[in-house]
């Protein structure tokens, strides 16, 4: 069973298209029109077009049915500002826009001016993200299960079955997870932790190459448990 999945984008429309580019290739040499497309999370934040991003992700999946958007802590972040009323979390608002996090990078890409006080981009925000855009980012799965795989933002905490899984943890959780050599059951393909190419740890699978750090955005394809880096030559195996 197959299934293509992209790291975490973080704000790169232009990496984004350049991976459903390579996708599409390898569709056409293996002749599969069927396989999921796994966005893993984080696609916002830090990149200069995060509204870019979620438009054409949103658009994506309206017309195609195998385009899957899974929700990260960056989207979960970017939620709360956004449900907060203005004032009343004036802590969560401005951990949102604290340098490193590229909230305000965000706002920036609606249009809004990212140097204004967080009350106020807090209540502009309201306007510039319009309701349908907010609306797909909060209603975002945590997981996806295809075949022999587990696809989830963070990864899971080990020893849990799915449904007892934290939610928090799906989406933040490090440590626990990636120090764990434990037989998930399920090839857990995840994002959230950069590294500089694709990790196959046998039980995981890290696809996040620091995209948001001028790294590049990885697309892969998995056929059971193996999977291949996709690059503009074919398939390079991980």
């Amino acid at each position: 069973m197959r299934t293509y999945a992209i790291g975490d984008i973080h704000g790169h429309l232009d990496k984004l298209e350049l991976a459903h580019e390579l996708i599409a290739a390898d569709r056409t040499a293996c002749g599969d029109e069927t396989a999921p497309i796994v966005h893993i999370g984080d696609l916002v934040d830090r990149g200069p077009d995060s509204a870019g991003v979620l438009r054409y992700l949103s658009a994506q999946q309206q017309t195609d049915g195998r385009i899957v958007v899974l929700k990260g802590n960056h989207e979960q972040m970017l939620d709360d500002f956004l449900t907060n009323p203005p004032g009343t979390d004036d802590a969560q608002a401005n951990g949102y826009l604290r340098p490193g996090i590229g909230g305000r990078a965000t706002l920036a890409s609606f249009g809004m001016d990212p140097d204004a006080p967080a009350a106020d981009l807090q209540r502009d925000a309201r306007v510039h993200v319009s309701a349908s855009e907010h609306a797909f980012l909060a209603s975002l799965p945590l997981t996806f299960l295809h075949g022999a795989c587990l696809f989830v933002h963070a990864g899971i905490r080990p020893g849990l079955p799915l449904e007892q899984q934290d939610p928090e943890d799906l989406i933040w959780i490090r440590k626990e997870f990636l120090e764990s050599s434990e037989d998930h059951g399920l090839l857990v393909v995840h994002g959230h932790t950069p590294i500089e190419r694709v990790e196959h740890h046998g039980n995981r699978l890290n696809i996040d190459t620091g995209a948001a750090f001028g790294g590049p955005l990885s697309a892969i394809v998995i056929e059971g448990r193996a999977a291949w880096l996709l690059s503009p030559s074919g398939r390079l195996p991980v």
